[in-house]
């Protein structure tokens, strides 16, 4: 398996935040309680969202702030959420994902939802799209490496699909699997993992509001390189947890194998809850490095239980051992 390389940011004079999201940042420092009544501005309705507009920018996503997730973190810059990423379908290096991406089709584009439920359905983007209302949520993503950014994604509650299908009294995990497409991801080529990449959350995980079947993010449909044209964020995980441009959500009876359970068990557990306490096998967790801050020598920061959502989640692994079931 190859080792991750050491994390680097770019110095802040490449960043450049887009002006909008700058002021937004600012309101939402000073009152969470003004923020919640911010709208996206609605230059296209969410039925004609598309990965680009005709002169190749990012189409805008229609949405509405949701006031219980307006955390007041600063926002990190976009440049840097859309050029320092992990897709390893598209290269090990952070900044490859934005460079090699580009190719990939994200039209037309199904998900298929199917196994325990009572109604399988395969669903087109562009009914996804349509199927609740969108929210903005700025939710923190942590990194297994040591990284953080705070985001302004896009999208609703996964529960609101998953209720579309029925789950049945077998359903008690949730797997992801994400597309391959070898013209254009490169990383396929890799032995690395065993292709497609695979995640599974605990179907009470997955149901949890907090869990958002992502479409966009700054406001934006999402790019490719950052799992577009639909992915999975879980907040309180670690990054891998949120798969990428998913083709498939299967409904099981039995716990999923990862992808990177697959590779790296010693590593890599089902559960991938943020947890402080316990260290990966080659560095700490117990502190962050935020994305967009002072570059590589800014101080860490103490990362926080459950990535701060422990008032949310802590109760659905009451009892359980979190250092054997990391």
């Amino acid at each position: 398996m190859r080792l991750l390389k050491p994390f680097s940011t770019p110095p802040s004079s490449e960043i450049t935040p887009e002006s909008v999201y700058l002021r937004r940042r600012q309101i939402l420092q000073v009152s969470a309680t003004l923020a919640a009544g911010l709208v996206l501005p609605v230059s296209t309705s969410v039925a004609q969202a598309s990965t680009s507009s005709a002169s190749g920018a990012l189409a805008a996503l229609p949405s509405t702030l949701n006031k219980s997730y307006a955390i007041t973190d600063a926002i990190t810059p976009e440049k840097d959420a859309t050029t320092y990423n992990n897709f390893y379908e598209f290269g090990f290096e952070k900044s490859e994902p934005a460079e090699n991406s580009k190719n990939m089709k994200t039209r037309p584009w199904t998900v298929s939802v199917e196994g325990e439920v009572a109604k399988p359905q395969q669903f087109d983007i562009e009914s996804l799209l349509k199927l609740s209302p969108m929210q903005e949520r700025i939710y923190r993503l942590r990194c297994v490496e040591g990284w953080s950014m705070v985001i302004p994604w896009v999208g609703y509650s996964l529960s609101d699909l998953l209720k579309q299908v029925e789950p049945t009294s077998k359903a008690k995990y949730v797997e992801f699997i994400t597309d391959m497409q070898p013209d254009a991801m490169r990383g396929l080529k890799s032995k690395v993992l065993d292709w497609p990449y695979r995640e599974g959350l605990r179907l009470d995980e997955a149901m949890n509001p907090l869990t958002l079947l992502t479409f966009g993010m700054y406001g934006k449909v999402l790019p490719n390189q950052n799992g577009a044209p639909v992915r999975i964020i879980v907040p309180w995980k670690y990054g891998f947890k949120s798969g990428k441009s998913i083709v498939k959500i299967r409904l099981t009876e039995r716990e999923p194998v990862s992808s990177w359970m697959a590779s790296a068990p010693f590593e890599y557990g089902f559960y991938a809850n943020v947890n402080p306490n316990v260290s990966h096998p080659r560095w700490s967790q117990a502190t962050e490095r935020r994305i967009g801050e002072d570059g590589f020598f800014a101080r860490k920061r103490e990362t926080l239980m459950f990535n701060g959502y422990a008032n949310e989640v802590a109760s659905l692994y009451a009892g359980m051992d979190l250092k054997k079931n990391f």
